[in-house]
């Protein structure tokens, strides 16, 4: 079996060659190299020519990628590719030859999920480490060649190391996903995710939650990332050490369940979600004149809301639908601030409260039958859904136009009322998001 062990220098940001080094390996001696500079067409930023010692003067008159390409097509044929974390450096070469139309693809074995099975116990499985504990030299760190010479001797300690054919035969075989799974996940993580709905946590190797996500089906869903190979993903998965996962039984509660713990870990690597916006609320209060008003302000500001919403417009729009449906006065709505009388564009139903026109008593009990029919409007609403099992059911719980939470009961419970469901609730917080996730779903009911 003829084996080719690669390493490459990248420009960081965009992940453009700056430096390749290959090694021809029978199993028991090199038996040939390749090792050169490359001209990324792109820029080097300063903090990786402090990792590496490669600056844009000195791959100014390197080869370009397409350049080398021949040579690295021919030195890698009908070889098995070998890397430190071999996903990353398979794919930055891969991206190469997609950008000049060449469709490259190899076996790949990766060095750090051989070393975990076939020598483990190490504290990390880093290249500099492992080689520093297995007393391997690397004369060049962060340089290909240096990288690349040391992975050699470590593939061939792994060669030699007991139980190594029944461990490298598994790993190339088709149905194997140890060259796809990220370098530091130990395959058993991914083996107990199983192929139903919920929420699934990446984090790092200090326990932290980096990336959430939620699937229909967790396993492939979670197996995509592996797949996928942008940047980012690239770096997700490199960073990723465990799993964890939460059923949810249906999508529903499933991108609910990813909404709250996205904006309550805030992970790096999410980017939609993460906010927290402002909640306004529509509130009444009595002016010294004894004049109802309706109002509006962000809710933390409001110690007993009528009525809350998740964006000023909306707010605002309510609030115009109220005063034209009730022929209400556009200034003790607020929708004019800074008014003597109301002279709104659209809303022309004011009987002259504004005026004095109109006696207050009569203005304000239109303003209390406005938001005495309203209220009664807001309707209470149990979505019901898939359980986590058989025996399950699911429900998520709106109370006056607000999203509490939703919760799992078992079908043997006797629930009568929308009040008994509160007792099986997981409260959860009503945001912009949450309301979009559920309008989707009730326009599809």
């Amino acid at each position: 079996m003829m084996y080719t062990i690669i390493d490459v220098e990248t420009t960081g940001q965009g992940n453009k060659i700056t430096e390749i080094s290959i090694f021809k390996y029978n199993g028991t001696q090199i038996i040939d190299e390749f090792t050169s500079l490359v001209n990324p067409d792109a820029y080097i930023p300063d903090y990786i020519t402090a990792l590496t010692g490669i600056d844009n003067a000195l791959v100014a008159n390197a080869p370009t990628f397409s350049e080398l390409a021949k040579d690295i097509l021919a030195i890698t044929e009908d070889t098995i590719f070998v890397a430190h974390s071999v996903n990353f450096d398979y794919n930055v070469i891969r991206n190469e030859f997609i950008d000049i139309g060449i469709d490259f693809r190899r076996k790949k074995l990766c060095t750090v999920r051989l070393s975990r099975k076939l020598i483990p116990g190490h504290k990390s499985y880093s290249l500099g480490k492992i080689c520093h504990a297995l007393d391997i030299n690397i004369n060049g760190r962060h340089r290909a060649r240096g990288d690349a010479e040391a992975t050699v001797i470590l593939f061939e300690k792994l060669l030699h190391a007991k139980g190594s054919e029944t461990v490298f035969n598994d790993f190339l075989k088709k149905s194997s996903k140890e060259a796809t799974l990220p370098p530091h996940l130990p395959s058993s993580v991914f083996n107990a995710i199983p192929n139903e709905a919920g929420i699934y946590y990446f984090k790092n190797k200090k326990g932290k939650v980096i990336y959430v996500g939620k699937a229909k089906d967790l396993k492939k869903r979670v197996l995509g990332h592996f797949y996928n190979k942008t940047e980012k993903e690239l770096n997700l998965c490199r960073e990723t050490v465990d799993i964890d996962f939460e059923l949810s039984g249906s999508e529903l509660i499933a991108l609910l369940m990813e909404d709250a713990a996205i904006k309550h870990y805030f992970p790096e690597y999410n980017q939609a979600s993460k906010r927290n916006p402002n909640a306004f609320a529509v509130f009444s209060y009595e002016d010294r004149k004894g004049i109802i008003h309706l109002a509006y302000n962000t809710i933390k500001a409001i110690p007993n809301p009528l009525f809350t919403f998740y964006n000023i417009t909306d707010c605002r729009q309510f609030l115009e639908r109220l005063c034209a449906q009730f022929e209400l006065c556009p200034k003790y709505c607020h929708l004019q601030e800074g008014v003597n009388h109301c002279s709104h564009y659209k809303i022309k139903t004011c009987h002259g409260i504004c005026n004095e026109n109109e006696p207050i008593d009569k203005y304000n009990a239109r303003v209390k039958n406005a938001v005495k029919l309203t209220l009664e409007k807001s309707k209470d609403i149990v979505i019901k859904e898939k359980g986590r099992h058989s025996e399950e059911e699911a429900f998520v719980l709106i109370k006056n136009n607000v999203y509490l939470g939703y919760g799992f009961i078992d079908r043997s419970e006797q629930i009568t009322t929308n009040e008994a469901l509160e007792n099986y609730l997981i409260p959860q917080k009503d945001n912009v998001d949450v309301q979009k996730i559920i309008r989707s779903k009730l326009v599809s009911l």
